[in-house]
């Protein structure tokens, strides 16, 4: 545990340039640097490095930070490991965080538990090779699959013999206690008094950390023994959990990165079976249906999945059941289908490495054109089955991330059930709000701060151009992308909302004078704070964001002046949220800057934003609410329809379309603008 004073001090001295200059060729451009980012390939430069705000932003993928999360996102350090890179880089004492009894006490804890599972790991290999029943049995097995002793070592693979407390009592003897060997799962103390060895009988599976520590076990048994489970595996513990762990990312992690693509297989044979035919990007879920939490481990190193599952009926919905899971969170998903008998391992024992990477390759098709085509065959003539089925299709290309993949996918949908692609369309366009609606209260809870503002749109609304329709997934600036031209369609507030979050982002915590009404008719400058000002008008006047990612940035900044504080942009720069993190570092970093020779050179003068805040506050929160007026303005006229010959009704609108328009041209009047 590093110390907050230490952990200050590492950023403190970290200067984001010379970073990320240790992995990427920076060329200066003004006061920023640029190159093309490391994180996905690009042909122009897209990727800026920011010293005067030390974080990083790639305008393409997305990808910012500060120096530790680049060491974190590049080099996939865990968050301390990337500290403690920085604090050598820049010769900085680590000091150690005092921790209380209780945490010293849980940290000896895991430690014993890891030493108890690596003084297993090194019994079972040794048995593998040095007793007469391990190389007649265990290493007999796994030469039998093809496995050779290079692998069978890099991967740490034993054997437990068959007695009940062979291992049990090794590890006594060796001072390990049966609380320890209880809470690691290695021993099984029954209610009854019995003890006995949790894998006898079984060739073992090591299952590491991603630092290469040996967590707990997965063990085959190798006999037909219908009354017993094939797979045992470890129970969940202080240093294990099978449902945030995959088998083989300790081995796979590097190839993944490189090859910035994940194989996911069903069990561990095939793991080490596809990594000795030369495919080591690929993992295996630890006797679990895939996870969030593994999902998110994947992601750590690549954004891309080939499923490879067996052909069988159970491999197709293993596969299915996988695919909305990995869509939810950001993945682009392709599978792979071996035939009805085969698995990769049995693949590669009949037909050799060769064959099985051509395979792979020659097989991988689309996840979501392969439920099209099954729910092809399975519908027929059914009209029924038919729309249950198109509406599932649909519910998982609105979880495909990008726009236009999204749109691709309702034509080809579309063509092949012979429907037409505005129905279609209108469908994904509901899913995509309940989507939206879904995330927007997912991140006001997760943050515990109360919903202000609910999605923006009716699901009638929403159901308008459909196919420009998009969950608001990046704020691409300063170019207009498909995706932020999608964005400002299913927020059309867009640019305003935008405008003001820049200037609580950049010049919140700037003070500027404010010119307010006393007793009397007079006026008088205050100085008040950029982001009290924006807060507080807001506020007052009851308006919210159409853009969840904006009002959940704005909300941050409520809450802060609420506690009589200020928002540090360290906020942004460590936050957890990936889409709050991107936009905000997004307005933070300006991609294009005025050369300090321009003005000399071209005796132009250069309007620098610093210099008129103040304007800039009061006309985008002047536009903001014009825009607001003009939305109740259009609400008015549909009131103004139904209301049909009704008087008092009538009345009430135009008193109230009265003083709109007196607000409205107020506002106009503050901006000096004719608004229309």
């Amino acid at each position: 545990m590093i110390d907050p004073e230490t952990i200050q001090r590492i950023k403190d001295a970290v200067r984001i340039e010379e970073v990320v200059g240790e992995f990427v060729s920076l060329k200066k451009r003004g006061s920023n640097y640029i190159a093309c980012c490391p994180f996905h390939n690009e042909k122009t430069p897209s990727f800026v490095v920011t010293p005067a705000k030390n974080i990083y932003k790639c305008f393409g993928c997305g990808k910012a930070g500060d120096g530790v999360r680049f060491l974190m996102e590049h080099e996939h350090y865990s968050y301390q490991e990337a500290l403690r890179y920085l604090a050598k880089k820049y010769n900085i004492d680590i000091v150690e965080g005092e921790q209380t009894p209780e945490q010293r006490q849980k940290q000896n804890e895991r430690d014993v538990l890891y030493h108890v599972s690596e003084f297993a790991q090194k019994y079972f290999a040794d048995l593998l090779y040095n007793d007469e029943m391990g190389r007649a049995v265990g290493l007999n097995y796994f030469h039998g699959r093809g496995m050779t002793d290079e692998i069978i070592k890099r991967f740490g693979l034993g054997y437990c013999l068959d007695e009940w407390r062979g291992f049990t009592d090794y590890a006594r003897k060796n001072g390990y206690s049966d609380e320890v060997l209880k809470t690691s799962g290695l021993t099984v103390f029954t209610d009854e008094g019995k003890v006995y060895d949790r894998f006898r009988g079984r060739v073992t599976f090591p299952i590491f950390s991603t630092s290469g520590r040996v967590m707990g076990f997965s063990c085959r048994i190798l006999t037909k023994d219908k009354d017993k489970a094939k797979y045992v595996n470890s129970p969940d513990s202080p240093i294990y959990d099978k449902s945030n762990t995959l088998y083989g990312l300790y081995q796979a992690r590097q190839a993944i990165a490189k090859a910035d693509k994940c194989y996911l297989v069903e069990g561990n044979v095939d793991v080490v079976s596809m990594h000795q035919s030369g495919v080591e990007n690929t993992v295996a879920s630890c006797g679990t249906s895939l996870t969030v939490g593994q999902i998110r481990l994947i992601r750590r190193y690549t954004k891309n999945v080939t499923v490879v599952y067996d052909g069988d009926k159970a491999g197709v919905k293993a596969t299915i059941r996988a695919t909305d899971l990995l869509f939810e969170e950001g993945m682009h998903v392709r599978m792979v289908m071996f035939p009805d008998d085969d698995d990769p391992d049995s693949y590669a024992q009949k037909h050799g490495s060769t064959m099985l990477q051509e395979y792979l390759r020659d097989h991988e098709e689309n996840i979501v054109l392969y439920q099209l085509r099954v729910m092809q065959d399975d519908v027929k003539n059914d009209p029924i089955r038919k729309a249950e089925m198109l509406k599932d299709i649909v519910k998982t290309i609105a979880l495909v991330p990008d726009l236009l993949e999204r749109s691709e996918y309702v034509k080809i949908c579309a063509s092949r059930f012979g429907m037409s692609e505005q129905t279609l369309q209108r469908e994904l366009a509901n899913a995509l709000y309940l989507k939206a609606q879904k995330e927007f209260k997912a991140s006001q809870d997760k943050n515990g701060q109360p919903a202000v503002a609910e999605p923006p749109l009716s699901q009638e609304d929403a159901a308008a151009p459909a196919s420009a329709v998009s969950a608001p997934e990046q704020v691409a600036v300063p170019t207009v992308s498909p995706q932020t031209a999608a964005l400002y369609n299913m927020f059309p507030d867009e640019l305003q909302e935008n405008k003001i979050i820049r200037l609580l982002i950049n010049n919140g915590n700037q003070v500027i004078k404010q010119t307010v009404k006393v007793e009397g008719g007079k006026t008088e400058e205050h100085a008040e704070y950029v982001a009290a000002v924006i807060v507080g008008d807001i506020y007052n006047d009851g308006l919210t964001f159409d853009n969840p990612i904006y009002q959940t940035i704005f909300n941050a900044y409520a809450q802060k002046l609420q506690q009589g504080t200020l928002l540090d942009s360290q906020f942004f720069v460590d936050n957890p949220d990936e889409q709050i993190r991107s936009t905000a570092l997004e307005m933070m970093v300006e991609p294009y800057t005025v050369s300090d020779q321009w003005e000399k050179l071209h005796h132009v003068s250069v309007q620098h934003p610093e210099n008129h805040v103040a304007e800039d506050v009061e006309n985008a929160l002047n536009i903001f609410k014009l825009r607001k007026i003009d939305h109740k303005m259009n609400d008015l006229a549909q009131q103004f329809k139904a209301a049909g010959q009704d008087e008092k009704v009538l009345e009430a609108l135009l008193q109230e379309k009265m003083a709109l328009l007196a607000a409205k041209k107020e506002l106009c009047a503050q901006i000096h603008c004719v608004y229309n």
